[in-house]
This record gives structure tokens, C-alpha cells and sequence, in this order.
């Protein structure tokens, strides 16, 4: 018999949502702040930990981010930081992709070590923390922390590029609110210039 996957999450909460105009993490879509709905998805998958690494508390456990609005490899460093020691692999998700579905997600669980992303789209990714390399550091963009731990790039099927890339302004917000299935929310109107 297989043993289990034990699955932890990290989701990134970091950003400045400059783009947005509003703390990305605490929009809420259909009733519920994105940062819930993506921990919702984690708790899907069966996620034995999850956390949240960035500047903000959204009351799950969390990781402040030690190079706040440095970009995103920082927070995964955090998170990674906070789950050493522990046996399994990590899923790193986005706060602003709260539309995907454990179906989107299920190339890169089954993907073999050390852990896959999407071919373009570098998040979300799977990684065995085995795989960071020593001299990562938080400045560096996430291709390069995909290409330097050696992760899969899988093709993303055409009809989940849009959830996978999620939603950085007002205007992608409203795209995926058009998707078939998708929550039904009023529309973001876009912040003043």
C-alpha cells in the first residue's frame, strides 16, 4: 500500500496589490476573503499545514515575510523556513488565483519529484523543500527558483490559464467572475488613477 502524500501549503500573501487597489488577500469573492477561499482549497487537497506567507494576519497561521514586497520567492523561502524539518511536499498557491479547483491542480500533485509548474505560469508549483537550491535568495524571480530546484514545466490545458494566472487587477477580476462555474459576485469597479 502507497503511504499518503503529506501535503503542506503556502499562500502567498505578499504583494503591495498596487494593481488592484485593494488588499488582494481580503477581497472577498462570493461571500468569502480570497485568502479563505484558497485555505478552503488547500483543506480540499487534504493539506496538513497550511500557511500564509507576507506581510499581513488573515487568522491562519502565518509567516511574515522577511523582504516584505521583494517578490514572491521571498515568501516561499519563508514558509519553506517555517516547515523545516517536517516530511512532505509544499504546494505554493497565490492569494489572487482564489478560483482554482483541485482538477486545476491535480498535473502538479501527481507530478514526481521534485515537484512541477506550469510551463509560463510559475505559479501555483509543487516542490519537495529538498529541491530549493542553498544559495536561493528572495530577490529572485520565480522562473529561476522553478528552473534552479529543477521542476517539471507542464503544459497547461488552454481552459485553466486564466484561473492559474488569477486576478492582479480589477479588470482580470471581472474575467474570471465571467467563467462558466465561476462565483457569483458583484464587480470590482477600478480604482482612480
Amino acid at each position: 500500500m502507497a503511504t499518503p502524500l503529506v501535503l503542506h501549503v503556502i499562500i502567498l500573501t505578499g504583494g503591495a496589490s498596487r494593481r488592484m487597489g485593494t488588499d488582494k488577500a481580503a477581497l472577498v469573492w462570493d461571500g468569502l476573503r480570497a485568502v479563505d477561499r484558497v485555505a478552503a482549497l488547500a483543506r480540499d487537497l487534504g493539506a496538513t499545514r497550511i500557511l500564509t506567507a507576507g506581510e499581513g494576519d488573515y487568522g491562519l497561521e502565518w509567516v511574515r515575510d522577511p523582504e516584505p514586497f521583494s517578490g514572491p520567492v521571498a515568501g516561499v523561502l519563508a514558509g519553506l523556513a517555517a516547515l523545516v524539518g517536517q516530511p512532505g511536499r509544499v504546494l505554493v498557491l497565490a492569494v489572487d488565483a482564489p478560483t482554482l479547483t483541485p482538477a486545476d491542480l491535480a498535473p502538479l500533485l501527481a507530478a514526481p519529484s521534485p515537484g512541477a509548474a506550469f510551463a509560463g505560469l510559475p505559479l501555483p508549483m509543487v516542490i519537495d523543500p529538498a529541491a530549493i537550491p542553498t544559495d536561493a535568495r528572495g530577490d529572485w524571480p520565480l522562473r529561476r527558483l522553478v528552473e534552479r530546484a529543477g521542476l517539471a514545466e507542464l503544459a497547461a490545458d488552454p481552459a485553466t490559464q486564466d484561473r492559474l494566472r488569477g486576478a492582479n487587477t480589477p479588470e482580470e477580476r471581472d474575467r474570471l467572475l465571467r467563467e462558466p462555474g465561476a462565483p457569483q459576485m458583484p464587480r470590482l469597479q477600478a480604482p482612480d488613477a
